[in-house]
């Protein structure tokens, strides 16, 4: 009966290990890749309200080429603007344009992010779930959890 049982305890301790933690790392790299895109999109959007804002209708600026190698570029009519939507596609939109487009993009990306953080506590309790069923199986006491603040 103890190896029956020591068996079932590493079967549980290697689904932990070998699928339910890789799962949780990458939804959590996944929702991180999300909140990188919420920020892009939530500067582009800051921006684009400033040069409203400020009725800019040229500029100059730096570009980074890449390797933080930069280049000064002058826009000589800011009105319209390019915006990356996707697999390498940039779409020209007007100011008022691109504020919509960001605040479609900016409700999906919230979405998104719910989406992964639902999961991400999702498996998180498969986790505890798992755990609690290994310590049953040692016949270990219970966790006390710690008394709620009240603030």
């Amino acid at each position: 009966m103890d190896n029956l049982r020591q068996e079932k305890v590493q079967r549980f301790e290697e689904f932990v290990d070998k699928r339910l933690k890789p799962d949780l790392v990458h939804a959590i790299a996944q929702r991180d890749k999300v909140f990188e895109q919420q920020k892009i999109f939530a500067d582009l959007g800051k921006n684009i309200e400033n040069l409203e804002k400020n009725s800019v209708t040229s500029l100059r600026t730096l570009v980074n080429l890449g390797s933080e190698v930069y280049l000064q570029a002058e826009v000589p009519d800011t009105q319209h603007i390019f915006v990356d939507v996707g697999f390498g596609f940039h779409v020209e939109f007007t100011w008022s344009e691109a504020l919509n487009y960001i605040e479609k993009r900016e409700e999906k990306i919230a979405r998104q992010i719910e989406e992964y953080t639902q999961l991400i506590a999702s498996i998180k309790a498969q986790i505890k779930l798992v755990c609690e069923g290994i310590r049953e199986l040692l016949q270990l006491p219970a966790e006390k959890s710690l008394p709620e603040r009240i603030f």
